[in-house]
């Protein structure tokens, strides 16, 4: 019979930490905005356009990563993670596994059309 394995968890206290924290709704709130302001009108493109994907996940990580630079000028290192796959009506899944500090945390959207989607993760680091 197979166990599950599991990493031991680690206590934390209940005081807060004194380090700053990255705004996470704030940013969760632009990038709502974001993703359908950026592809609501778009299709997926065909074979001879597909360059067109490259632009739109480069636009949407470079915009995300701008508006954490404007949230938080420094003390976090900033991690954008954009997909973009045809919609084809497939399933799918996926998972993040991290081992944050106090002041770390993550935002992400997802926004599908008929035709496509975007998968948009950032991540906050903090480095102080």
């Amino acid at each position: 019979m197979m166990t599950a394995m599991r990493s031991p968890t680690t206590p934390r206290s209940d005081v807060s930490s004194p380090r700053q924290k990255f705004d996470s709704e704030m940013l969760k709130g632009y990038m709502k905005k974001l993703l359908p302001a950026t592809l609501q009108s778009s299709l997926w493109p065909s074979t001879k356009d597909r360059d067109q994907v490259k632009l739109w996940i480069k636009e949407i990580g470079e915009r995300v990563k701008e508006r954490m630079l404007e949230i938080q000028p420094s003390g976090f290192k900033y991690i954008v993670v954009t997909q973009i796959n045809e919609n084809r009506g497939q399933g799918g899944r996926a998972d993040l596994a991290c081992h944050w500090e106090d002041g770390d945390t993550v935002a992400q959207e997802v926004y599908v059309t008929d035709t496509l989607i975007c998968i948009c993760i950032a991540l906050a680091i903090r480095t102080t």
